[in-house]
């Protein structure tokens, strides 16, 4: 596979196979992972959270209690000036989602500054591999801060892993000693721009290249318009058909003019496993994340379901985000979960019609009497 990062004006994208995999339209002010100064607003007990200002028209909701049992911070109280980190970016009605837990990533480790925990990527699955890094990160650390090992720390002298942690906690302490100097809240730090980020979490999988697009790219607005069309085509004929609700999204699966190479059952399951591939390549392009729900053609063999199941895990394991496969519900509906790290193309390039409301449909015109 050959991967390559695009920069263009006022994005970046990333093409496999000449693929369009992902769009990132560059906002500077609004970025999911940058760290902010926040104001406790209002203590809320009974939700067990609190809501913070943050800087923006819409208050930040902290949870009082971090997921981790190995975070260091003492407690908040109302009126308190906390350094925060962006979770999940505002969205609608809700503004955005933060945590005291600060991460900040690198090439090989994810630093955690608020934190104690060692820890290696599900990625890496050898397990005298995951032993060794983890004793590497316990040996860096000293006890100053938390590790996560990357994928690609697998690869990785030890003596690079601690230059980049030490650098990395440089970081954070300059970020900390301007947060104690600021009055008013507002964003310190993002640690890096899109180009760097991608580089990072491709590290291990490797990145082919990078390349300047032109003014007006027409291969890459050519894919991208298709990521705004509720429905996709397959090569073999059939299509994918994407909805988005309010709290999940759901792809359907059709064989449509599909006619394969055999039976019924083969045809099926050529279109199933084709579109494994174009919808995970849509998920990315488009950012879906949250509850995702698939659809496939109904499978009466049980290896076939299964093939399609690993086909498409196959599939998602080129995707830096965190997607976690749930497998078939007991409907024959495959349930998967994506991380929602900013928000979803939809979001950050269309606005609600007014003609409809969201809706996408309006009514049609009465016939007069």
């Amino acid at each position: 596979m050959k991967r390559v990062i695009v920069k263009g004006p006022g994005y970046c994208a990333v093409t496999e196979n000449e693929n369009l995999v992902e769009y990132i339209p560059e906002e500077q002010d609004e970025k999911c992972g940058a760290i902010l100064l926040g104001k406790i607003e209002r203590m809320m007990p009974a939700l067990n959270c609190a809501f913070v200002d943050i800087g923006r028209k819409k208050s930040g909701f902290l949870p009082l209690d971090e997921n981790s049992r190995s975070f260091t911070g003492e407690r908040v109280r109302s009126g308190e000036a906390v350094i925060l980190q962006i979770r999940k970016e505002e969205t609608g009605e809700k503004g955005a989602f933060l945590s005291r837990d600060v991460t900040i990533p690198g090439k090989y480790i994810i630093l955690m500054p608020m934190n104690r925990y060692i820890g290696v990527s599900s990625r890496i699955g050898d397990d005298a591999i995951r032993e060794n890094l983890k004793q590497t990160g316990i040996k860096i650390s000293d006890n100053r801060y938390g590790i996560v090992m990357r994928n690609a720390a697998a690869e990785a002298e030890p003596e690079q892993i601690r230059q980049e942690a030490e650098y990395l906690y440089t970081v954070w302490q300059q970020a900390a000693e301007l947060a104690s100097s600021r009055i008013h809240p507002g964003k310190i730090l993002y640690s890096d721009d899109p180009v760097q980020r991608l580089l990072d979490d491709y590290a291990a999988e490797g990145i082919d290249g990078i390349t300047e697009a032109e003014e007006d790219d027409q291969a890459i607005r050519r894919q991208l318009r298709q990521a705004f069309e509720r429905r996709v085509r397959l090569p073999g004929g059939g299509n994918i058909v994407i909805d988005h609700c309010e709290a999940m999204t759901v792809i359907d699966v059709n064989t449509a003019s599909a006619s394969g190479s055999g039976t019924k059952g083969q045809t099926v399951l050529e279109t199933n496993l084709e579109a494994c591939e174009v919808l995970v390549r849509q998920v990315r392009l488009r950012n879906l994340n949250g509850i995702i729900l698939i659809d496939f053609i109904d499978m009466d063999c049980e290896t076939d379901r299964s093939m399609v199941l690993e086909r498409l895990k196959k599939c998602f394991r080129s995707d830096r985000i965190k997607t976690v496969i749930h497998g078939w519900t007991s409907l024959g509906i495959m349930e998967m979960t994506r991380k929602r790290t900013r928000p979803s193309l939809y979001e950050q390039l269309t606005e609600i019609c007014t003609g409809c409301g969201g809706s996408g449909y309006i009514l049609k015109e009465q016939k007069k009497e």
